[in-house]
This record gives C-alpha cells, structure tokens and sequence, in this order.
C-alpha cells in the first residue's frame, strides 16, 4: 500500500516556535503548517543547489562583498525563472496531494511566501558560500 502522505509527514522536522492561533488565515496556516518544516528538512539540498548555482556562474560571487552577495541571492531566486522553479519544485514536491490541493487554491501568494522564506533562508546562511580552497589563490 501506497502510504506515501505519512511518509512525507513522518520525515518532517517539527518546529517548536511556530505557534497556531483560530485567527490564522490559510496563507499563514500552510505557511507554518507545511512551508516551514519542508524548508527545514530541504535546507541541505538548498544549500548545495545554491553553490552549484554559484560554480555555473564562474563563481563571481566570491568576489562580492556581503550586502552585494545577499542581493545577488535575492536576484538568483527572484529573476532567474529556471533556477527559481527549480527550487519550487524542490518544495512542491515534498507536498502531500491534499497540501497540493491547498497550495493550487492559492498558488500565486503562497509562491510568493515560499521563494521570500527560501531567500532569508539563504541568505542567513551566507557563510557557508565561501571560495572553495582549490580555487584561492596562494600569495608568496
């Protein structure tokens, strides 16, 4: 049998902040619900996606300074529409049918939710993109 809802549900971290209120709206309930604890659990994957992204783009990136390597994060989900559907579908498809169903109702707002939460996430993790060794060059 088929248990695959359970399964997606199971390996989800659960987050102790997130708080739940009556007065939530959908958006803000989903948002919690479901966005958070799949962005948690896909935050390895977004980070190696995020340096393969950065090597494509013959690293310039690591030439940047900090406020320019947070925009250029933002600009890499927001304009490039291949990379940020790449990264939607990393998220869509930790959904169950039922959370798709949710998710389609009112896809435009909660698209917009999702690529905001993965760029913060991103972007607070901006340490971890720094030059790899081999590529450093030694001075002496």
């Amino acid at each position: 049998m088929n248990d695959r809802p359970n399964d997606l549900l199971r390996i989800r971290p659960e987050l102790k902040k997130t708080k739940q209120f009556l007065s939530m709206g959908t958006e803000e309930r989903f948002q919690n619900e479901t966005l958070r604890p799949i962005l948690k659990l896909q935050n390895p994957l977004f980070i190696s996606v995020f340096r393969n992204y950065i090597e494509k783009r013959k690293g310039v990136f690591y030439d940047l300074s900090v406020p320019k390597k947070l925009a250029y994060i933002e600009m890499g989900l927001i304009k490039d529409q291949k990379f940020r559907n790449s990264v939607k579908g990393m998220i869509l498809g930790q959904f169950t049918v039922k959370e798709y169903q949710t998710y389609a109702s009112n896809s435009s707002a909660l698209n917009k939710r999702m690529m905001n939460m993965t760029i913060e996430r991103i972007k607070d993790q901006v340490q971890l993109f720094e030059k790899p060794k081999e590529l450093m060059v030694v001075n002496r």
